[in-house]
């Protein structure tokens, strides 16, 4: 591996890693020496990358600092075209726009023999089966950005069950399924809700008072599972 290659790497592995990570993770991860991630740390800092931390304490890299966007090889740019094409055939419309413009902005400034890449046709994603839902998709994405919380009126075999509050944490895409991790109020306890089975969903002002990102862990560590259309505790 060349040195610009390996400073590259080493780039996107402390992209990945959004909290401080030690040397010897990353040399482990690289498959390098704790001296060479050590030397190169130095290196990318002389070129001003924005990388905060030392030996023995670990690195951060902070945003703002960017290579070449020619660096993607060709897997990456498939992998990319691919995950794209995911995103037009099951998200919503602004998010779909949004993987769009994305490519559009890379396919700009990538060399003309690269562009194919992006046209990449080898892999098929099947769209979503139809049906009806209550909710826009867009509005669950913004609730889960701000922690808002969500009131939902079930329908389990066409009988409107009592509102619900929930906290959505997690909107989850299974097979040909949608549904949403929250946490109720009513029973104070986690659950999976298929997206099929709610009526009605309202998005309410009140923000959720605990963290997403802990809730998450919480859940995780429940090893909770989607309920079946049923609405069945799992």
């Amino acid at each position: 591996m060349t040195r610009s290659h390996r400073l590259f790497d080493l780039m996107q592995a402390l992209r990945r890693h959004r909290r401080t990570v030690s040397g010897k993770a990353l040399a482990h991860e690289l498959g390098v020496s704790l001296r060479t991630i050590r030397r190169d740390v130095a290196t990318l800092q002389g070129m001003g990358a924005d990388i905060e931390g030392e030996p023995g304490v670990g690195y951060v890299l902070r945003p703002g600092f960017l290579l070449p966007p020619l660096s993607f090889t060709e897997e990456e740019l498939h992998a990319l075209a691919i995950g794209a094409q995911w995103v037009r055939r099951q998200a919503d419309d602004p998010l779909t726009l949004a993987v769009t413009n994305a490519l559009a902005k890379i396919n700009a400034v990538l060399p003309p023999d690269m562009q194919s890449a992006l046209d990449d046709d080898t892999i098929y994603v099947g769209h979503p089966l139809k049906s009806a839902m209550a909710l826009d998709l867009s509005e669950i994405r913004r609730a889960l950005r701000e922690q808002r919380k969500l009131r939902i009126t079930l329908s389990i075999e066409h009988s409107l069950l009592d509102d619900q509050v929930v906290w959505p944490i997690k909107l989850g895409f299974i097979e040909s399924k949608r549904f949403i991790a929250a946490w109720c109020e009513l029973d104070s306890r986690f659950r999976v809700i298929a997206m099929d089975d709610i009526a009605s969903a309202q998005v309410l002002a009140e923000r959720y008072p605990r963290h997403r990102r802990q809730l998450v862990k919480e859940w995780r560590a429940l090893e909770v599972r989607p309920c079946n259309s049923e609405g069945e505790t799992c």
